[in-house]
């Protein structure tokens, strides 16, 4: 029963929806919304809930009490669930350390790594403080529904990790230089250790220290000799590589949370089994348009920042077997051609997150509707 005055003060790419903006964040081809799993990109997803337990017994302890609420609410129908689960070490279906970053928000009580010192205003994910610019959000309207609400930009994603294991074979020598070309596509190794600190070979105990694997910058590598320039983590989070070019990175972060979905792929199999297996994530900002759709169609897609073209994100872009990736070396670079499209979108929403203060608000809405 939320009033149309408080519907139509809602950021417009918010009421337009993800699916009605595919061609500005590149949902085509394969990607595009009507190749997406039902009901993302419908009218007939109103509600979504997220639910994180320790266990399955303690996840189907919470289920039954959502069941049992439901059985109270006789317009409400579930149209789509999904059970999803955290990889051993905590690695994504391609088989790296996955999670390891997200902007340190100001004020959150979490303090960066020793030599990190950038942090972010609270107000570009959580609305009512101030953000980067100074101000704080304006929309929705009341300011009680905004209030310490925020958006989120779900994902999910089928990878072919047997496609992306081919690729890697095909481009090696030998399982050495495999490792190195997966690593520079990611801009990590698979243990999380980043480029920028181990260029050269794998460093498992780094990647696996929360107080220096993430405790680099590129100040030191803008020649993209360590980590190239479109590898994975250096396009969706530059940090300083752009320092030359004045972009205001600090208005572009999103906070990450992601997991992962189907049973791994084992090792050593080349050929895909049919299974589904990919990652979900929830991609949080207060603002949709200057965070996920701008680092979606800028970072991710056009390589023009990065002086690179229509290069794409190796990992994530939206490649057609015709991919190229650059590895920047001496005497002269290495570029990998006919990169492949290793995940494929299989759907996504925008939703918005409303604060404790906003449900409470709604519920009377809701009460008072009810009285009537």
């Amino acid at each position: 029963e939320l009033p149309q005055a408080s519907l139509d003060s809602f950021p417009e790419e918010f009421r337009q929806g993800m699916a009605a903006r595919a061609s500005i964040i590149n949902d085509i081809g394969e990607n595009a919304p009507a190749n997406w799993e039902y009901p993302f990109g419908t009218s007939d997803t109103h509600v979504a809930l997220a639910i994180y337990s320790k266990d399955d017994k303690s996840l189907e302890a919470v289920l039954e009490q959502a069941r049992q609420s439901q059985r109270d609410l006789p317009k409400i129908s579930v149209v789509y669930h999904m059970k999803f689960s955290e990889l051993p070490e905590g690695r994504n279906p391609f088989g790296y350390k996955d999670g390891l970053h997200n902007p340190h928000v100001e004020g959150s009580g979490v303090n960066p790594p020793p030599g990190y010192d950038v942090t972010v205003k609270a107000g570009e994910f959580i609305m009512g403080y101030p953000d980067e610019n100074g101000q704080t959000a304006t929309s929705p309207e009341p300011e009680m529904l905004r209030r310490n609400g925020t958006f989120i930009a779900f994902r999910k994603f089928h990878m072919r990790v047997a496609a992306f294991r081919k690729y890697l074979l095909e481009q090696a020598s030998s399982p050495e230089e495999e490792e190195l070309i997966a690593a520079k596509m990611v801009g990590r190794w698979r243990s999380g250790a980043p480029l920028v600190l181990a260029p050269e070979h794998d460093d498992p105990k780094l990647g696996t220290d929360p107080n220096r694997n993430n405790d680099f910058s590129y100040s030191d590598d803008m020649a993209g000799l360590k980590c190239p320039f479109s590898a994975h983590i250096r396009r969706v989070n530059p940090r300083d590589a752009l320092k030359d070019d004045l972009v205001a990175v600090n208005l572009h972060h999103i906070m990450r949370r992601g997991t992962n979905y189907g049973p791994p792929l084992p090792e050593g199999i080349l050929e895909d089994d049919g299974a589904q297996r990919g990652g979900v994530f929830l991609l949080v900002g207060a603002y949709i348009k200057r965070q996920f759709e701008f680092v979606q169609s800028q970072w991710v897609t056009d390589g023009n920042f990065i002086r690179m073209g229509t290069e794409q994100d190796p990992i994530i872009g939206n490649n057609e077997d015709e991919g190229i990736f650059t590895i920047p070396k001496r005497p002269v670079r290495r570029r990998l051609h006919g990169l492949p499209r290793f995940v494929v979108v299989r759907g996504g929403e925008y939703f918005f997150m409303p604060g404790l203060r906003a449900l409470k608000w709604l519920a009377m809405l809701d009460d008072k509707d009810q009285s009537s």
